[in-house]
């Protein structure tokens, strides 16, 4: 009993550092991502373009008139504008944190979301970030989603 307790404290000692800086990492994360959807919500533009890599890609799957599956891809530089020109509160993503995964300097997070725009409900999909580590900061490289009415 004595073995098997002195086992369990160093296995606590040792993995507890591990998980407290997985936890600091995936809400680092996560608040890079609220960080993008607080800025849109409060128009504003500086606080977007911030969250992402400066090549960072942006694509929504769409479908055309006939159902079929397309990818669009849309510049970082315009969505910031578009941001930019919105009032304070007619924008509204409100997303939930489904699955972080971690490789170092490598995350993806799926975020399920419902878009508001003016107070009515737009559409709803799933947001897919990829972010990476730039010298000490989370930033967005890749963003894909999906939209539904």
């Amino acid at each position: 009993m004595l073995i098997k307790n002195t086992l369990l404290s160093i296995f606590l000692l040792v993995a507890s550092p591990l998980l407290l800086q997985a936890q600091n990492t995936e809400a680092e994360i996560k608040q890079v991502i609220n960080n993008l959807f607080e800025g849109m919500r409060n128009a504003d533009s500086a606080a977007v373009a911030g969250v992402f890599s400066s090549d960072c890609t942006m694509q929504t799957i769409a479908t055309d008139k006939a159902g079929k599956a397309l990818v669009k891809t849309e510049q970082v530089s315009r969505f910031v504008s578009s941001i930019a020109k919105q009032k304070p509160g007619v924008i509204d993503e409100q997303i939930v944190f489904e699955t972080i995964k971690i490789d170092g300097p490598l995350a993806i997070v799926w975020t399920p979301y419902r878009f508001i725009y003016n107070g009515n409900f737009s559409h709803s999909g799933v947001n897919m970030f990829c972010l990476v580590n730039l010298d000490g900061q989370w930033k967005i490289q890749y963003l894909i989603d999906t939209r539904r009415k």
